[in-house]
C-alpha cells in the first residue's frame, strides 16, 4: 500500500493542531532562543519492526521547513534495541515542538507492524494468511492498515462501501441466510463478491447449499468445529476464521486449512513500540 503525502499531510496537521491548541508551544518557546538549533536522533529502545517513518518525518518537515533529515533505516526493518533510525537537525523549538506527535505516530504504527510480525511467524509455512479488521482507531484506519502490510499481514475491506460483509445482524434483521445471500447476488452485481458471517455449523451448510457467497467467515467456532467447517468448504468457498484469535491460538486455527485468519488486535491491542528521540545541542 501506498501512503498519500496528501493524506498523511492531512493526519499530520490535525495532530499538531491538537498539540499545539490554537497557540504555540508555550515551553519551548519560554525557555529556549529563537536562532538556537540542535540535533535529534531518533533511536530505537526496543525490538521491533519499523513503521510509519515518512510519517514520523513529514511531522518535523510540516513543524518547520529547516530541516536536514538522514534516514538510517526503512519502513520493514527489523529494529534492534539501540538502532539509530534517523536525525533530525534544525531549530531546537520546532524540534521539541514535533516530538511527541511523531513520536505518537511512529511508536504505534511500529508497535502495530510488531504484533503483526508476530502473528505471521506463528503461523508460517502453514499457507494461512493473517489479515487486520475494522476494529481500528478513528481516522488512523489508512496508517494502522499500512502497518499491518508492513508486518507481513494482509488488508480486509477498508470500509463499509469496500466489499459486502454479510454479519449476524444482517442476517437477524433480514430474517435467514438465504434471504440475505439472494438479495446481495440479486442486488450488488457480478463484480461484487459476497462474503458472509456464519457461527454454526447449520449456518454454514445454509451458505453452501444457497451457493452464491465467494467466502464464508467462520466466527468464533471451537476448533473441533472449525475443522469440520474447513473439510466441508474446501474446494468450494474461501475461509476466514475470526473471533477470540491469540498469539496462543492463532497456530492451531491456521492448522485446521482454512484461508484466512482475521485478528481485530492487530490494530485495537497492539502496544506501542518503545522509540525515543534524544537531542544533543
Amino acid at each position: 500500500m501506498h501512503l498519500s503525502p496528501i493524506i498523511i499531510e492531512d493526519l499530520v496537521k490535525a495532530a499538531l493542531k491538537e498539540d499545539l491548541g490554537h497557540g504555540f508551544d508555550i515551553t519551548s518557546n519560554l525557555l529556549i532562543p529563537a536562532v538556537q538549533s540542535a540535533r535529534g536522533v531518533l533511536r530505537a529502545r526496543a525490538d521491533g519492526r519499523l513503521a510509519g517513518l515518512i510519517v514520523a518525518l513529514s511531522t518535523f518537515s510540516l513543524t518547520d521547513i529547516d530541516f536536514d533529515m538522514t534516514v538510517m533505516a526503512e519502513d520493514g526493518a527489523d529494529l534492534k534495541a539501540g538502532d539509530v533510525i534517523a536525525e533530525i537537525e534544525g531549530p531546537a523549538r520546532s524540534l521539541l515542538t514535533a516530538e511527541r506527535v511523531a513520536l505518537n505516530f511512529l511508536s504505534h504504527m511500529s508497535g502495530v507492524a510488531t504484533l503483526t510480525r508476530s502473528y505471521v511467524e506463528r503461523i508460517k509455512d502453514t499457507g494461512t494468511e493473517i489479515c487486520d479488521t475494522r476494529k481500528t482507531i478513528p481516522g488512523l484506519r489508512l496508517l494502522q492498515k499500512y502497518a499491518v502490510e508492513i508486518g507481513g499481514g494482509a488488508n480486509h475491506r477498508f470500509g463499509l462501501d469496500d466489499a459486502i460483509l454479510i454479519k449476524d445482524n444482517h442476517i437477524a434483521a433480514v430474517g435467514s441466510v438465504d434471504e440475505a445471500l439472494d438479495q446481495a447476488y440479486m442486488l450488488a452485481g457480478h463484480t461484487k463478491k459476497i462474503e458472509i458471517e456464519v457461527d454454526t455449523l447449520k449456518q454454514l451448510d445454509d451458505v453452501l447449499e444457497n451457493g452464491k457467497a465467494h467466502i464464508v467467515m467462520l466466527d468464533n467456532f471451537a476448533l473441533p468445529d472449525l475443522q469440520k467447517a474447513v473439510s466441508r468448504c474446501k474446494g468450494k468457498i474461501i475461509t476466514e476464521a475470526s473471533g477470540g484469535v491469540s498469539l496462543e491460538t492463532v497456530r492451531a486455527i491456521a492448522e485446521t486449512g482454512v484461508d484466512t485468519i482475521s485478528v481485530g488486535a492487530l490494530t485495537h491491542s497492539a502496544p506501542a513500540l518503545d522509540i525515543a528521540l534524544d537531542i544533543d545541542v
